[in-house]
């Protein structure tokens, strides 16, 4: 009679999550860099500067008094709006080539 194994040796099994633990490890220390990775998102010219990580947390903003018009608020917020968006576009890129390589299991929240 066949003895059936239970499919994957042992020895593979602890060989992939010997894998999966190396690349949760790496995970982690990308998150971290992410992070710590300073985005600069410009409008106007460098008129309105903001500043982020990686990860699109926004920790701080200058604005030049150049562009400050109370007159025309809507200008002021149109420009800090495009240098959001010109920081959340090169944070997408650096998440993107840092993140890439694992495949989308950043968001699987540590399952592995």
């Amino acid at each position: 009679m066949a003895k059936f194994n239970g499919g994957m040796g042992g020895a593979n099994m602890q060989s992939l999550m010997k894998q999966a633990q190396k690349m949760q490890e790496e995970m982690q220390a990308t998150e971290k860099l992410l992070d710590e990775w300073e985005i600069v998102g410009t409008a106007g010219g460098e008129a309105v500067v903001v500043y982020m990580n990686a990860k699109k947390i926004i920790d701080g903003i200058e604005i030049d008094k150049s562009v400050i018009d109370p007159e025309d608020e809507e200008m002021l917020e149109d420009l800090i709006m495009a240098a959001i968006l010109d920081g959340y576009k090169k944070a997408d890129a650096v998440y993107q080539e840092k993140m890439g390589k694992f495949g989308g299991m950043g968001g699987m929240g540590g399952m592995l």
